[in-house]
């Protein structure tokens, strides 16, 4: 089964790209790291109470306001959910305060989240798909890039472009707010260019400037290159012998790491 690693930044079309892949005519699985970063922290969860314990005190507004359709206790009564607008105020940001405090909230929702993709990574495989999209916005960052059979990076060349669109998408934010936003997830053209460097068959870079349409089209050319290299025969034959698929999988483990300490040379060689 084929790993594929979605990731871009903000604003910059992964969802759309990640919609498309799991319609017709493709199909794909999608197993999204951001809808699994708020299972693992919803109302009676261990990183739910890790967030409180650290963030309620100099949080006031961490939890969503009491309501008659919120009360005290919450829907599930285990308490009432993290207000993430104010969470995301709290951490995102350039000063070594923000720093630190960031670093504790991936600290607690990272490593949960892990161990939930692993989980629907092995359902994904026990079902036979030829392949299973990971959507994780920090895969790079992560180090999750180093399963993935393929790096697929959506990008933009104007940053302009991505921050109109993420103020669109989200009115509530302030310009700040939004460049701090974009500024937290690095910048989205040295991904593209990490993913390129990968070369043929490893990295493929979805630019969204245009339209939707434009980007279905660089989608649809992509997959089919990407089946043309993982049949579906593949698939079965890893799912009916799983010692080969282990010997496959630290394969592309190994390959990965060789990948990125390439990439991590060239970047210092460059600053010499």
């Amino acid at each position: 089964m084929l790993l594929l690693g979605l990731t871009g930044s903000i604003a910059t079309g992964k969802s759309t790209v990640s919609s498309l892949l799991s319609s017709p005519p493709h199909k794909l699985p999608i197993i999204d790291a951001d809808v699994l970063a708020r299972q693992v922290v919803e109302p009676g969860t261990p990183g739910y109470a890790a967030i409180i314990a650290h963030f309620a005190a100099t949080t006031p507004d961490l939890l969503v306001e009491p309501s008659a359709s919120m009360p005290v206790s919450g829907p599930s009564g285990r308490g009432r959910p993290l207000n993430r607008p104010a969470l995301g105020k709290r951490v995102f940001g350039e000063t070594e305060a923000l720093r630190r405090d960031r670093a504790v909230l991936n600290g607690i929702v990272h490593p949960a989240v892990r161990r939930a993709l692993l989980a629907a990574v092995l359902r994904c495989y026990a079902r036979g798909h030829w392949a299973v999209v990971l959507d994780v916005p920090l895969l790079f960052e992560g180090g999750l890039d180093r399963f993935c059979g393929v790096t697929a990076v959506v990008a933009v060349r104007d940053p302009e472009v991505q921050l109109r669109r993420l103020m669109a998408r989200d009115p509530h934010l302030s310009c700040e707010d939004a460049e701090n936003r974009v500024r937290s997830q690095g910048d989205v053209r040295e991904k593209a260019a990490r993913c390129e460097a990968r070369g043929e068959g490893y990295g493929v870079v979805l630019w969204n400037d245009g339209s939707r349409e434009e980007l279905a089209e660089q989608v649809h050319e992509a997959v089919a290159r990407l089946k043309a290299g993982s049949p579906v025969w593949w698939s079965w034959t890893l799912l009916g012998c799983p010692p080969l698929a282990l010997l496959v999988a630290a394969y592309r483990v190994w390959q990965n790491v060789r990948l990125n300490r390439q990439w991590h040379e060239s970047k210092r060689a460059s600053k010499l």
